[in-house]
């Protein structure tokens, strides 16, 4: 049978994904030169005053949204993208940093809390050093701001679960439901989701471990205890701090949980001390597989 053959349903048919086939390339080659071409945005020609005269014969449907394989050798003109990274799965936390040039690391738990995270952000701040704060989901819903803020002056937000429970006693569903849920909260509150994590009182379990994984967070502990929730007093906590400190080493202090005035003032007491005995006071590195 030759092409005058055809039946015409199928000449309109061929028409048709003939027409739709050359409208998507036109569109695609447009896109391209719109995204890629200079510095200047390409501006693109103006529609036309008159809508163009249609063809002749049967009219095609409306050309159906191009795939995205269809659309996928456009996507060549760029550089390869890289493999997702995997977080590993651990079986104990990281306890301290890489020491290089006398690292250490500053770390807040339990906040955000207006009435010391705010003091604990301004002092930092005043010293341009950036700390972590491992945060819990119930706080963040009532204090979004303070960790919006924390995260444009350049600190790191991890997740501290929900409501602080002793993980070690949870169901796993119940476990993924305390890190999920903040993870959630915090990325409404500042942009992005948590790639660190802190179990509450130090407690972890496999699930803890292959569940923030799944997350996509490292789980940090650490090496000095300040032991600022007793309320021991500010000396004791700067002592503590200074006799600790160590390239390496990761404090623990804490921002919300009680009254944390003392761990507000000692702050103001041993972060000078530190950067004048050399210490480079910065936050971890992440490490995938």
């Amino acid at each position: 049978m030759t092409k005058d053959q055809l039946p015409p349903r199928l000449l309109t048919r061929r028409r048709a994904l003939l027409a739709g086939a050359a409208a998507v390339g036109t569109a695609g080659t447009a896109g391209l030169f719109t995204t890629f071409a200079g510095d200047e945005p390409v501006r693109r020609a103006a529609a036309p005053t008159s809508a163009p005269t249609p063809a002749a014969g049967p009219q095609a449907r409306s050309a159906l949204k191009p795939s995205s394989y269809r659309l996928q050798p456009l996507t060549g003109f760029g550089p390869p993208r890289a493999a997702p990274r995997r977080t590993l799965v651990r079986h104990a936390p990281m306890l301290q940093v890489n020491g290089r040039g006398r690292r250490m690391v500053l770390t807040f738990d339990d906040g955000p809390d207006a009435r010391y995270t705010p003091h604990i952000l301004d002092t930092l701040r005043d010293y341009d050093i950036r700390a972590m704060f491992f945060v819990c989901g119930e706080m963040v819903a009532e204090n979004g701001d303070l960790v919006a803020r924390m995260a444009d002056e350049g600190h790191v937000v991890g997740n501290h679960t929900w409501s602080h429970p002793l993980l070690t006693r949870l169901s796993r569903r119940a476990i993924r439901s305390e890190m999920e849920r903040t993870s959630d909260v915090i990325e409404d509150s500042c942009g992005e989701r948590p790639v660190w994590f802190r179990a509450p009182y130090g407690a972890w379990n496999r699930a803890a471990f292959q569940l923030g994984a799944e997350l996509g967070m490292d789980p940090l502990a650490w090496t000095v205890d300040t032991l600022d929730w007793t309320t021991p007093g500010t000396r004791r906590i700067v002592d503590r701090v200074e006799n600790g400190a160590a390239p390496g080493v990761v404090v623990l202090s804490h921002d919300a949980g009680g009254d944390r005035s003392q761990s507000v003032t000692a702050l103001r007491f041993y972060l000078p001390r530190l950067l004048d005995a050399g210490y480079h006071l910065t936050v971890p590195e992440r490490h995938y597989a």
